[in-house]
C-alpha cells in the first residue's frame, strides 16, 4: 500500500495514513474512462435552450400571395416559406438536454481512475481537519498557502464533520471550491490543480471505492464459475 503524510493547516506533519492500492494503485489509471466520464458530465452541464423558429412561428402573414396559375411566376402559398428571406427555418435546433446514462461502474472507475493520477502527480493533500476556530476568508487563504497551494484547488470534506465556518470560510476564495466526498466528481479532480482532502473524508471514500472493486471481482469469479460449471 502506498502512503500519504497527514497535513495541518500550517503545513505541518501531523501523521501518515496508507492509501488502498485498489484506488490508488498507478495502473489504476485510465485516461480513456476519464475522457468517457468529462464528456458525460459536461453534456449534462449544457442548458441547450438553443431554438430556431419554423414557418409556424416567424412573424408574417399565411395569405397566399397570388393565385397558383396564370401569373407566369413560381407557385407560392405563404411569405413565410422557408425558402424565402426571413421565411421559417426547417430542421432546425430545439430545445433539448444533452444528458445520456453514464454506469455507475464507469464512473467509479474513472473516480478510481482520477485520485490515482493526483496522488501520481503529488497533487493530492491529506489534512487531519479542514476546520479553523475563526470561519475567515482570510485566515483559510493563509492555510491553502501554507499547503502549497498556487493555482485552484479542490477542498473535500465529509458530510458529518462539514461545518457551517468551514462552508463561511472558504465561499469566497477565488479558484477553490469545496464538495462533499459523496459528490466529488472526476471532473472536479481534473479541473482542479490541487485536491485536498480531510482525513475523514479521504478514509470513507477509499472505504466506499474499495468495496466497489471487491464486489466487481466477486461477481468476476462467480461468472466464471457458472461459465466453467455449465
Amino acid at each position: 500500500m502506498a502512503n500519504i503524510d497527514v497535513m495541518n493547516l500550517n503545513g505541518e506533519k501531523v501523521g501518515s495514513m496508507e492509501l488502498a492500492d485498489a484506488v490508488f494503485a498507478p495502473d489504476q489509471v485510465n485516461e480513456a474512462l476519464l475522457w468517457e466520464a468529462v464528456k458525460h458530465f459536461r453534456a449534462a452541464q449544457r442548458q441547450g435552450t438553443h431554438a430556431t423558429k419554423n414557418r409556424k412561428l416567424v412573424a408574417g402573414s399565411g395569405k397566399k400571395l397570388w393565385k397558383q396559375k396564370g401569373t407566369g411566376r413560381a407557385r407560392v402559398g405563404s411569405v413565410r416559406s422557408p425558402l424565402w428571406r426571413h421565411g421559417g427555418t426547417v430542421h432546425g435546433p430545439q430545445p433539448r438536454s444533452y444528458e445520456y446514462p453514464f454506469p455507475r461502474k464507469k464512473l467509479l472507475g474513472a473516480l478510481r481512475s482520477a485520485l490515482a493520477a493526483k496522488l501520481a502527480d503529488g497533487k493530492l493533500t491529506v489534512v487531519d481537519s479542514l476546520e479553523i476556530k475563526e470561519a475567515k476568508t482570510k485566515l483559510y487563504f493563509n492555510a491553502l498557502g501554507k499547503l502549497g497551494v498556487t493555482r485552484t484547488a479542490l477542498l473535500v470534506e465529509n458530510g458529518r464533520t462539514l461545518t457551517e465556518g468551514l462552508v463561511k470560510g472558504a465561499r469566497n476564495l477565488q479558484g477553490v471550491e469545496l464538495v462533499l466526498n459523496n459528490e466529488v466528481h472526476p471532473y472536479d479532480l481534473l479541473r482542479y490543480d490541487r485536491a485536498i482532502f480531510s482525513r475523514a473524508a479521504i478514509e470513507q471514500l477509499t472505504e466506499a471505492l474499495a468495496r466497489s472493486v471487491s464486489r466487481r471481482a466477486a461477481g468476476r469469479k462467480a461468472t466464471k464459475a457458472e461459465k466453467e460449471a455449465a
